[in-house]
């Protein structure tokens, strides 16, 4: 409504108590009227879970525990296949070192150092080198436990949350407002925070992430193929017969 036709029309509003100033009517339908868009796009940007739970791509430490028992002698073949695929992360996703981290003064002690050798041959097979392969210990207090063999290696990764940060309700927040993602655009804190941590555990490549990998090269004996049946006036793409594939009655058993 152009601004002299709405002050025409609020010049005066009679009520109960009187006359009210047509001004001040005025400013009420255009503060109504001409809301400023940047105050809800900041609503709904503070309140995208992607933006309060971003995945962070960046340097860290991959690792793998090995639970040993005081009686093992001898690693199991489904143990040396998950080694051997840890190197191989390792490897492709990081620097292609691998450190093995073996508990000192704990009860399966002797089994450690049984199956240490078993160990390193698993890494190898991975394709880290025998001079990529680091080893050390740790100390245990508790001569009582069976302590794990930790492997690790530093590469990048993408990471997200923590999660299990509560600092309002679900349905209030600690001043008490509530929340209404109908009228305020707002969800409560944790919202997304797993979504998005699930997502940076399950993607391939983290970099995947960052920028999208490079196009193929395209296929030129293809594409002179299809100049020349382009060039012969032929036909330049696949031929379907009718009845080809499969109908929905056939998958159906009808």
């Amino acid at each position: 409504m152009p601004a002299r036709t709405a002050q025409r029309r609020a010049s005066v509003v009679r009520t109960g108590r009187g006359v009210v100033p047509g001004l001040v009517v005025l400013t009420a339908l255009l503060l109504a009227g001409c809301q400023s868009p940047t105050s809800s796009t900041a609503t709904i940007a503070a309140n995208d879970h992607r933006l309060r739970h971003p995945i962070i791509v960046g340097e860290g430490t991959k690792t793998l525990d090995l639970p040993i028992g005081s009686g093992t002698r001898k690693l199991s073949p489904q143990l040396s296949a998950v080694i051997t695929g840890f190197a191989q992360d390792a490897r492709a996703r990081g620097g292609g070192a691998v450190e093995i981290v073996a508990p000192s003064g704990s009860r399966n002690e002797a089994a450690v150092h049984a199956v240490l050798p078993e160990i390193r041959q698993a890494v190898t097979r991975g394709g880290v080198a025998s001079g990529r392969i680091v080893t050390r210990s740790y100390r245990v207090n508790d001569a009582t436990v069976a302590a794990p063999i930790r492997l690790a290696y530093t590469g990048i990764q993408a990471k997200a949350g923590p999660c299990g940060r509560w600092p309002d309700g679900i349905n209030f927040t600690a001043s008490g407002t509530r929340h209404d993602p109908e009228l305020n655009n707002s969800q409560y804190h944790e919202f997304g925070c797993s979504t998005q941590s699930n997502l940076a555990a399950m993607v391939d490549n983290p970099t995947d992430l960052l920028t999208p990998r490079a196009a193929a090269s395209g296929d030129r004996n293809r594409r002179a193929t299809v100049f020349e049946k382009y060039r012969a006036g032929e036909q330049t793409a696949g031929e379907y017969k009718e009845g080809d594939g499969a109908q929905v009655s056939d998958a159906a058993g009808s």
